[in-house]
């Protein structure tokens, strides 16, 4: 195990001298390496993360990669090893204070930090992840605790890799979920699949925090904040701080979409937009960022001298201060593992469901067929209703009967949607049917004053179809022939009704006759 404080020891070439701070994944200590006369910062990996039998090949292999990006706005990586069981990464050692640390001390205060400043604090950002995207690494844990404003004046991004290194290099339910839910992108939270434009999502929310004081998602539970990612439409940031210019706001809904396609693509492209918006704001964007020196609050324990911070922790959080309520939380996955597991089971028989779906064997059709054969059979629908209706002087083949009309419709629509596959054309032909099957009940049973309490079905019908057709077709491109295949359903369903609807006026008629 590691022990609780490596003060005063050696690990490799550095003599260690005191503690900085520690998070949810290691220890962050000062040390001192006399061949260079240079003084670093060691983050030592807590020794509970790290007893998978494969993890000694997986750290040095991103740990190489992440010591191989060199760029003025990622803070770099020196050196890395292990020695008794005790894995760690020598990093420069700069001084200043987490982005986080600034924003407790606006909050504070009851301010923000000035536009022109969050808008500098986020292109240097976005230049960090643009060469790292570029490079094949994703940070996979962008949020203010690492961002680090140093005093010179730049925005420095900290903990490339650390995420990734733990959590194993193909994603995993526990390498996704360690992170933060508040910072989180759906994807990366849900399925455990996360991009460059995860990381995006992710430095969105935390514009979002500048410019409003607060994150838009939270909850009382993890699980609780994760669906909110999910579903829930953004509160837009005009609304809670009236004061922010419009251009603003919209890079804001950009950046934080639900699908990751609707995003910004790459962090050039971001960084372009924010200029934009700067320019039709007039604001001016300042070369380095200086803000004022944060007022930390009142800790009886904390010293009130200034301390160096490195690597996203706090310059407060010394040892044997509790952890920041939003740093990486390793026991996410263990939190989350029951309704993950629920989520994700599923997640997988709805997949396999549309995957037999759109994998059925059906026939092609063309459109001008599909269109001949509905209406074809529209007409003969008719036709033989007129012919029975006549021969057996029977109106109620009518009154009864009209329902069938909405279905013959639906049926025509369905056959159009087969030929053409676009699932879109799914919203027609749901309400058309699903109104058909509805309306044949009334008109079979003569209860219309069931409607009184039955009308909920109606617009929970609409809604219904429209969700879930929106739903499918952003997944439209990994089924291609669910639009055929849906389509041909959707008309044997409305067939079969149909024949029950007819087998039901048939014994309207019989027994009316008889009677």
């Amino acid at each position: 195990m590691t022990p609780s404080s490596l003060e005063g020891r050696t690990l490799g070439k550095y003599r260690v001298l005191e503690q900085l701070g520690r998070g949810g994944m290691a220890q962050v200590y000062r040390a001192y390496h006399p061949q260079l006369d240079r003084y670093v910062a060691i983050k030592v990996l807590r020794s509970d993360l790290v007893e998978e039998g494969e993890f000694l090949s997986r750290f040095r292999r991103e740990a190489r990669a992440v010591a191989g990006l060199r760029h003025p706005n990622i803070v770099n990586v020196f050196d890395f090893d292990v020695q008794s069981d005790q894995f760690f990464m020598v990093m420069e050692l700069l001084e200043g204070d987490t982005l986080k640390t600034y924003l407790n001390s606006y909050r504070t205060r009851g301010q923000h930090i000035p536009l022109s400043d969050i808008v500098r604090i986020l292109l240097d950002v976005l230049e960090g992840l643009g060469y790292a995207h570029k490079e094949g690494i994703v940070h996979r844990d962008i949020k203010p605790a690492n961002i680090l404003l140093t005093r010179r004046g730049q925005a420095v991004v900290s903990d490339f890799g650390i995420a990734q290194i733990v959590g194993g290099t193909q994603y995993t339910v526990s390498g996704a979920l360690m992170g933060t839910l508040n910072y989180m992108a759906p994807e990366q939270g849900l399925e455990g699949r996360g991009d460059s434009r995860s990381d995006l999502y992710s430095l969105g929310i935390v514009f979002y925090e500048m410019l409003t004081g607060k994150t838009p998602f939270d909850a009382d539970t993890p699980l609780a904040i994760l669906l909110k990612h999910l579903n829930d439409p953004l509160p837009l940031p005009r609304k809670i701080e009236p004061s922010i210019p419009e251009p603003f706001e919209r890079v804001v809904l950009k950046v934080l979409a639900k699908q990751p396609d609707d995003r910004y693509q790459s962090a050039a492209e971001m960084a372009q937009a924010l200029r934009e918006a700067a320019e039709q704001s007039a604001v001016v964007i300042p070369e380095q960022v200086f803000l004022p020196a944060p007022v930390p609050a009142p800790e009886p324990d904390i010293p009130s001298s200034a301390k160096v911070v490195f690597s996203g922790e706090e310059r407060e959080q010394i040892a044997n201060i509790q952890f920041a309520a939003d740093d990486t939380d390793k026991n996410l996955d263990k939190k989350l593992s029951a309704d993950q597991t629920d989520i994700q089971r599923l997640q997988k028989k709805v997949h396999e469901l549309l995957s037999r779906i759109s994998n059925l064997h059906t026939p092609e059709i063309g459109i001008l067929r599909a269109v001949g054969l509905g209406a074809g059979l529209l007409a003969l629908a008719n036709l033989c209703a007129a012919t029975a209706s006549f021969a057996t002087q029977q109106i109620a083949i009518y009154g009864r009967g009209w329902p069938m009309e909405l279905l013959l419709v639906g049926i025509l629509l369905a056959l159009v949607m087969s030929a053409t596959k676009y699932v879109g054309l799914l919203i027609p032909v749901g309400i058309l049917i699903g109104n058909g099957i509805l309306f044949s009940y009334y008109s079979l049973t003569g209860f219309w004053f069931h409607w009184t309490f039955l009308w909920p079905l109606e617009p929970l019908l609409i809604a219904g179809v429209i969700l879930g057709t929106l739903w499918l077709l952003r997944r439209e491109k990994d089924y291609p022939g669910l639009g055929r295949s849906l389509g041909y359903l959707a008309a044997i369903i409305a067939a079969a009704w149909g024949v029950v609807l007819s087998i039901g006026i048939a014994l309207i008629v019989v027994l009316n006759i008889f009677r």
